[in-house]
């Protein structure tokens, strides 16, 4: 039997992308800086690297899976030419409240639920407390700790207010963020 895969998880909108709101074009996509070579890194040191993602746009009608699937197919294409591959995208179009039709119901998979990591866990064999969670909201970090994810860091947090029941550790820039994991994920 094999061990279990050690994986980085990365919400897309704040972490992978600049944050316009219901990104879906690539002409208007605008990578941060570092991205890549933190994916590189993580990919070097064995790990697997899944997009965790809420997607409210469909769910409100803004765009559709189909047009979500083609930016995404684009998106792990610029990835790749960079040598820095993504595993797998997760996404949730559902909203609670926003949603029209099928998609307005509550689900597993909407952060702060754990599905999707749970989802990228069972499919590919994760080790989810030797895992890392990459994210920009406290929804983020409260999915990934409720999935049992071991570190957890709030990239910016300028969606978690200070003193939130901080399970994470805060991180400004992705070379921040780098710098802290240069033993887990060397040059």
């Amino acid at each position: 039997m094999s061990a279990k895969k050690r994986a980085l998880f990365l919400d897309r909108d704040g972490v992978i992308n600049v944050d316009i709101g219901y990104l879906h074009r690539k002409e208007d996509c605008v990578f941060l800086p570092g991205i890549f070579e933190l994916v590189r890194r993580a990919r070097r040191a064995g790990f697997d690297v899944f997009v965790v993602t809420n997607q409210a746009g469909i769910a409100r009608g803004y765009y559709t899976e189909e047009t979500f699937a083609g930016f995404t197919d684009w998106m792990m294409g610029q990835f790749a030419d960079e040598g820095a591959p993504i595993t797998q995208v997760y996404y949730c179009p559902h909203h609670p409240e926003a949603g029209i039709g099928t998609y307005k119901i509550a689900c597993e998979c909407r952060k702060p639920q754990a599905g999707m990591l749970l989802k990228a866990a069972r499919e590919y064999d994760v080790d989810l407390a030797n895992s890392l969670m990459v994210g920009d909201s406290l929804t983020d970090m409260e999915a990934a700790q409720a999935a049992g994810v071991g570190a957890r860091y709030l990239l910016g947090g300028t969606n978690a207010p200070e003193g939130a029941n901080e399970c994470f550790v805060r991180v400004h820039t992705i070379d921040e963020l780098m710098d802290r994991l240069a033993t887990a994920l060397p040059r």
